[in-house]
C-alpha cells in the first residue's frame, strides 16, 4: 500500500463507513448502557451521590480497559463524560467531590449522564429515574413522557437530507403537548472521533442569545441527542460556581499561567485528559480549587456549570447517541424507563405521523429477519411505549 493510499484510507476509518469504527462505536455504547444499568441499581435512599458517580466512572474505565489489549498501537479509552447524576430541579452536570455529603431521598427524580468512549468514539446517554415503587404519575410522569417522546421524535427527524431546525421545532412540540418545557441552551452535537461537541449542532429552544447556523444531516454521521423537559419556565440558572466540577480543556486557547498550583494543575489535566471532560475529583482537592480559577480566567478550560430551575420544578433527561447508517438511524445507547402514567396524551396528529416513521429503511427483496440484540429489545420496549402512547385516547 503506497502512503498515499494509506493516508486516504486512514481518513476513510474516521466515520462510518469503516465496520471498525462502527464496532467502537458500538463497544463504548454496550459499555455505557451496562454502566447506567449498574448506577441506576445502586440508587437507593441515603446513597451518597459521589459514591454513585465513582462506580459509574470506575466501570467504565475498568471495562473499556480491557479492550485493545494486545495491538500494537495504543488504543486511547475511558471515560468521554463523567457520570452526573442531578436531582429533582438541578438539571444538569452534578458530579460533586469526593467531600460532598449529598445523598438520594425517596421520591428524588434523579438524573444520570455519562460518556464512555474507544479510540475516541464516543457513546453518551442520559436517563431519568423517579426513587419511588410502582408506577411514576402526575406531573413527575409528564416531564418524562415528554422527553422521551420528543427524544422518540428527534430519532425519526434526525436522517439524512432533514434539517437541524425541524428538530428543535419538533420537540418544542411534543414538550407543549404535555405541558412542559424543552430546557433553553441544551444542545445536541454531531460527535466525531475524539470530538465530543462537534460543529453541526440541533439547538432545542432558539432564543434571542443563542442561533446556531443552519445544517443538513448527513449519511455516515454521528449525533448525541440531549433532551431536557422542566414543568417549570425552562430558564434554567447557575446558582453557585463552586457547584462546577466538570471541565474540558479549550485545546485552541493558550496562556503562560503565573501561579506554580495553576502550571502544575494545568499540566496534569494536559497529560490525564487532553481533549475529553473531566472531573475536578480526579486532581487533588486542594490545589485544583486553586489552579482551576486561574485556568477559567484565561479560558483554557470549558466548564460544564451545574443548573438550576425554581425549587419544586421537575426536570427530566433524556440522551442518546444515534449513528446514521445506510440502511436508517441505529440508536445504540438507551435505558428502559419505569410505567409512567401521564396526564396528557398525544392527540396531534403532527406528533402522531412523526412518531408513526419508520427509524431503518426496508431492504427490498425478502430475507431473513435477522433476530434483535438485548439492546435493540430494551429499544424497541421503548419505542412501543411510545406508539402506544400515542395512540391512547
Amino acid at each position: 500500500m503506497s502512503d498515499e493510499e494509506r493516508d486516504e484510507s486512514e481518513e476513510k476509518e474516521l466515520d462510518l463507513s469503516s465496520p471498525e469504527v462502527v464496532t467502537k462505536y458500538k463497544s463504548a455504547a454496550e459499555i455505557v448502557n451496562k454502566a447506567l444499568q449498574l448506577v441506576l441499581s445502586k440508587c437507593k435512599p441515603k446513597a451518597k451521590i459521589v459514591d454513585l458517580c465513582e462506580e459509574g466512572d470506575a466501570f467504565i474505565r475498568e471495562q473499556s480497559g480491557n479492550m485493545y489489549k494486545n495491538v500494537k498501537k495504543k488504543i486511547e479509552k475511558g471515560v468521554a463524560f463523567p457520570t452526573c447524576i442531578s436531582v429533582n430541579n438541578t438539571v444538569c452536570h452534578f458530579s460533586p467531590l469526593a467531600s460532598d455529603e449529598t445523598v438520594l431521598e425517596d421520591g428524588d427524580m434523579i438524573k444520570i449522564d455519562m460518556g464512555c468512549h474507544v479510540d475516541g468514539f464516543i457513546a453518551v446517554v442520559a436517563h431519568t429515574h423517579l426513587l419511588q415503587e410502582g408506577p411514576v404519575t402526575g406531573r413527575a410522569a409528564d416531564v418524562i413522557a415528554a422527553a422521551n417522546t420528543a427524544a422518540e421524535v428527534a430519532l425519526r427527524l434526525v436522517r439524512p437530507g432533514k434539517k437541524n431546525k425541524d428538530v428543535g421545532e419538533a420537540i418544542q412540540k411534543v414538550a407543549e403537548a404535555y405541558d412542559c418545557k424543552i430546557v433553553e441552551g441544551v444542545l445536541s452535537h454531531q460527535m466525531k472521533q475524539f470530538v465530543i461537541d462537534g460543529n453541526k449542532v440541533v439547538l432545542s429552544v432558539s432564543g434571542p442569545n443563542t442561533r446556531v447556523d443552519d445544517a443538513e444531516f448527513e449519511e455516515n454521521e454521528v449525533y448525541s441527542i440531549d433532551i431536557v423537559t422542566s414543568t417549570g419556565e425552562g430558564k434554567p440558572k447557575l446558582l453557585d460556581e463552586k457547584q462546577t466540577t466538570i471541565y474540558k480543556r479549550a485545546v485552541d486557547k493558550s496562556y503562560h499561567l503565573k501561579m506554580k498550583t495553576s502550571r502544575f494543575i494545568f499540566s496534569e489535566i494536559s497529560q490525564k485528559f487532553p481533549i475529553m471532560p473531566f472531573s475536578a475529583r480526579a486532581l487533588e482537592e486542594k490545589r485544583a480549587r486553586l489552579g482551576l480559577v486561574e485556568c477559567m480566567n484565561h479560558d483554557l478550560l470549558q466548564p460544564y456549570p451545574v443548573l438550576h430551575e425554581k425549587p419544586g420544578d421537575l426536570v427530566a433527561h433524556i440522551k442518546f447517541t444515534v449513528l446514521l447508517m445506510p440502511n436508517g438511524s441505529d440508536r445504540i445507547t438507551s435505558h428502559p424507563l419505569q410505567e409512567l402514567q401521564p396526564t396528557k396524551t398525544i392527540d396531534d396528529p403532527e406528533i402522531k405521523g412523526w412518531l408513526a416513521l419508520a427509524t431503518k429503511t426496508k431492504k427490498k427483496g425478502g430475507g431473513k429477519k435477522k433476530k434483535g440484540k438485548k439492546g435493540e429489545k430494551a429499544e424497541e420496549g421503548v419505542d412501543s411505549e411510545m406508539n402506544d402512547a400515542a395512540n391512547e385516547e
